[in-house]
């Protein structure tokens, strides 16, 4: 084994064994295989990284491949944004394939098949098929089309291409072995009728192959050495290897099938049938959602490659399946914004504070440093005036020694200002407080030098000048489901555990540096949270997106109850 393989996981010390054994390292290749039947979600994350990943550390090529078998939900919207996708995480594919293109060569297979009395056309319901399949501890009873002759296959299969059968009414099977204790050797199907037109061959093809069929020989075709899959297709692969050993030839790459196991998150579903459930039913506005677990909707949330990627490095691979926190996840796109993301101002929840002794009409601008975790990220000018906003949560009228924001008597820090005092405040009629007026210390500028700059308050505020504020509209995001396994219990539907309160939109004041900001640049805005600014955002509108709080927040909730 190379040098270094101690760190390996599972899958490269499959390929280091295939190596040490003879195997030419020229010729190794993998590829990424996604249905383009919706949009990529954060497991698919993590098998983009394993393939992509095994093509950098090997030099060798990756195959985009689509398997794109199954005309009745397949899009090329989801082949579109897949490639979005793929391309956002930083990688890219030596070849872009589609099982479509090999319709033609795998037909031609079936021919043969048909021809060495390894394949019929069965002419069964659906439901017939599946009752003859027999148990795991029962053989299966044999179809009474399976002795068909050579010449009446043909002549069936020849009219199934050209559409003359309806959809159901014949099937191609391999004729394999219905007493196999693997139910898939079990005379799988091979194609079916549909009468649908395809995203690329449109009304060219009327059957269409089945997964098993496709994608070994589509991996042969290709020349793909080692097909990395999901657990649940472990059982296939003895499937896979049969239908290989009916077309290789022994002087090129026969692919090896292995499984890793795939991974479940908390707080989420990642089935594209209960992602789709979600869009069509209307509980999120798309398969960009920021709520969604997509790559696209976790993109326009704020999350950025490089958390996604180290987040799928820590993960790894696995044998066994198990459910990832989703906190994890969490963790990576603070880690990773909490160096990048300028610090701004934004209140949230405005307050406004007068101070009654700044003199009316004047402003003055303070120095704010951008990011202190880059030093190379410098700073910006901050407008101060006599009226600003607050949170209206920085102030209460009274409050206990662990309070240290703003109460009448108290002082704090304006952050890169002044140090303030309370006087009074100001209600409506309902007792609501609208305005606390205050008194500055002119002495006390931060990074004057000052002595009265140097004295010591334990709280610091964020804030922005009113004159100078920017109205904004953000998007408070939070988890979509309540429950850890929303999709795990037998008796409930996953419905049943969405969060309400997953998307809160309120009316907020940001500092006039953001009036700039275009989609996806993100932000800290300061003791409140990370902040991209969302696609749907113009200069007249700003859109902002909460992509996660400073603390997780969410497990001491949990920890609460």
């Amino acid at each position: 084994m190379s040098e270094g393989s101690k760190s390996l996981n599972f899958i490269e010390h499959i390929v280091e064994e295939d190596l040490s054994n003879g195997f030419a390292k020229e010729k190794l290749r993998f590829r990424f295989p996604p249905e383009p039947n919706g949009y990529l979600h954060i497991g698919h994350a993590s098998s983009i990284c394993l393939n992509f990943g095994l093509g950098l550390r090997y030099k060798a090529p990756v195959n985009l491949r689509f398997d794109d078998t199954n005309p009745a939900k397949e899009e090329q919207e989801y082949v579109d944004a897949i490639k979005r996708d793929v391309e956002w995480l930083g990688f890219k594919w030596d070849t872009e394939c589609f099982a479509s293109d090999y319709f033609q060569q795998l037909y031609d297979w079936a021919i043969v098949l048909i021809k060495q009395g390894k394949a019929y056309v069965d002419s069964q319901s659906s439901a017939e098929i599946a009752a003859q399949k027999g148990t795991p501890t029962e053989a299966g009873k044999p179809s009474p089309f399976r002795e068909r002759s050579v010449e009446e296959n043909l002549e069936l299969f020849q009219a199934m291409k050209e559409g003359k059968f309806k959809e159901g009414e014949h099937v191609l099977r391999a004729k394999i072995d219905m007493a196999s204790s693997n139910m898939l050797m079990r005379d799988p199907l091979m194609y079916r009728i549909l009468h649908r037109p395809h995203h690329r061959t449109n009304t060219d093809w009327c059957i269409y192959p089945m997964y098993d069929w496709a994608h070994g020989e589509s991996d042969y075709v290709e020349q793909v050495s080692h097909s990395f899959c999901t657990l649940e297709f472990a059982m296939h692969r003895e499937l896979y290897d049969w239908f290989l050993d009916q077309v290789v030839d022994e002087n090129k790459v026969r692919p090896k099938q292995r499984e890793f196991a795939r991974r479940n998150f908390s707080h989420t579903v990642v089935s594209k049938r209960k992602l789709l459930q979600l869009v069509e039913q209307g509980f999120v506005s798309g398969w960009d959602d920021p709520r969604m677990p997509t790559i696209s909707g976790l993109r326009r949330r704020g999350y950025t490659p490089e958390s996604l990627i180290n987040f799928a490095n820590t993960i790894g691979i696995a044998k066994r399946e198990n459910v990832v926190d989703v906190s994890l996840l969490e963790f990576h796109v603070r880690e990773h914004l909490n160096k990048i993301a300028p610090r701004v101002m934004a209140v949230l929840d405005p307050l406004k504070v007068v101070l009654t002794n700044y003199p009316e009409g004047e402003e003055e601008w303070l120095e704010a440093e951008n990011n202190p975790e880059d030093e190379a990220a410098g700073s910006r000018q901050l407008p101060f005036s006599r009226e600003l906003y607050i949170e209206k949560d920085d102030f209460k009228e009274e409050a206990n020694r662990k309070f240290f924001r703003l109460k009448l008597g108290g002082e704090v820090r304006l952050k890169n200002g002044y140090i303030i005092k309370a006087e009074s405040c100001t209600k409506d009629a309902d007792g609501n407080i609208t305005e606390v007026q205050c008194t500055y210390d002119p002495k006390s500028k931060s990074g004057s030098g000052t002595e009265e700059s140097l004295r010591k308050v334990k709280g610091t505020l964020h804030w922005v000048s009113a004159p100078h504020a920017v109205s904004a509209e953000v998007r408070l995001y939070d988890r979509l489901f309540m429950d850890e396994t929303p999709d795990g219990h037998k008796d409930r539907d996953f419905l049943e555990f969405i969060n309400k309160d997953s998307l809160q939109v309120i009316n907020a004041f940001v500092e006039p540096s953001l009036k700039n900001a275009v989609p996806e640049d993100r932000f800290q805005f300061q003791r409140t949270g990370y902040f991209n600014v969302d696609k749907e955002s113009t200069s007249e509108k700003l859109i902002f997106n909460r992509t996660v709080g400073l603390r997780d927040s969410w497990a001491k909730i949990q920890q609460k109850n």
